[in-house]
């Protein structure tokens, strides 16, 4: 049987994330706060939508959007990645994932998010990577100050400040 190549591994992750989304949708009612994200560049677009507990933990999360495959997988993994975890190590991770995008090396603990390392190696597709991380750290911001809404618009075009 031949050995399975680490390459191929990470590409069916990032395909089935693409094709299966984790958490794609939208939530609504009391306490969500959403966040919207564009790469004016390419022209990916996506709102996250996240709902914390009294204890400040992610108790739902959810994305909505659509671009290329690489921020599509993006978002879907980091939904599942950040569930259940507090807001806090939402932002650790979040930190965490754009060292990985400028060092190409994952966290030990980032599990299948692993497979997006790799996109370090091609930096135009680094902004498709990040964006919906970028949007979350907008969302959890929003939360933080206690809006229901970012009102701003996260970009990923580094032309822009976002304060348009």
């Amino acid at each position: 049987m031949p050995a399975l190549d680490v390459d191929d591994l990470y590409r069916a992750i990032l395909l089935d994330h693409y094709r299966n989304p984790r958490r794609r949708g939208r939530l609504t009612g009391e306490g969500v706060v959403s966040a919207d994200g564009a790469n004016p560049l390419c022209g990916d677009q996506l709102t996250v939508d996240v709902r914390l507990d009294d204890r400040d933990h992610l108790v739902e999360v959810a994305f909505e959007g659509a671009g290329c495959s690489i921020s599509q997988a993006s978002a879907s993994l980091m939904m599942e990645y950040v569930a259940g975890r507090s807001a806090g190590r939402a932002r650790a991770g979040v930190d965490a994932f754009q060292e990985m995008m400028t060092s190409g090396a994952a966290p030990e603990d980032f599990g299948d998010l692993e497979a997006l390392a790799g996109v370090a190696k091609f930096p135009v597709r680094i902004k498709c990577a990040s964006l919906g991380w970028k949007t979350l750290e907008q969302a959890l911001l929003a939360a933080g100050r206690g809006d229901a809404r970012s009102a701003d618009r996260v970009t990923t075009d580094e032309r822009s400040s976002g304060d348009d």
